[in-house]
């Protein structure tokens, strides 16, 4: 089967998505078990969870749920930020990257300026359907924010950082 030839700027939109993706994971790579569970911050988040919100409330739920109208199952409150004891941190990390997967080949198979094939109007009551340009450009805000946050995180618990300029 043949790949689908993308604009210059669906693979502009996602070389950004991707880099943002891989500074997700990129910033978690060493951290044991433990310290992906462990929270840092009073809130009281983990990265862990951070990575399982990012595979489900915002991948899942932005591409195939309101772009592909997908049924999915979401986690009420803040669920998808909560990792059950039995399940490990290999399968959090498996299911996010099968989630981008899933989520290139919609953008790959998707016009740009495609309308929601579902859109949730009683969460976004004010907020109008977005089409995919803007769903893309939403969720490399989202995960570049929750990025930040995993830096903030992993420099709390070991010091590592990801990339600091200085003069």
């Amino acid at each position: 089967m043949s790949q689908p030839i993308l604009s210059a700027e669906t693979k502009s939109l996602l070389s950004s998505l991707n880099a943002q993706r891989e500074h997700v994971l990129g910033i978690l790579e060493g951290l044991d078990e433990s310290a992906l569970r462990r929270p840092v911050l009073p809130s009281g988040w983990t990265c862990l969870g951070l990575v399982r919100h990012l595979a489900l409330d915002v991948e899942q739920f932005w591409f195939r749920g309101t772009v592909a109208g997908e049924p999915v199952d979401l986690e009420s409150g803040d669920g998808a930020w909560r990792v059950a004891p039995d399940v490990s941190a290999e399968a959090v990390f498996d299911s996010y990257l099968q989630e981008i997967e899933l989520a290139n080949a919609i953008i790959a198979a998707t016009p740009l300026d495609a309308a929601p094939a579902w859109w949730p109007a009683e969460l976004f009551r004010d907020l109008p359907p977005r089409n995919l340009r803007e769903t893309i450009l939403h969720v490399i805000t989202e995960t570049a924010c929750h990025a930040g946050h995993l830096d903030a995180a992993r420099e709390l618990i070991d010091g590592r950082t990801w990339l600091i300029l200085t003069e």
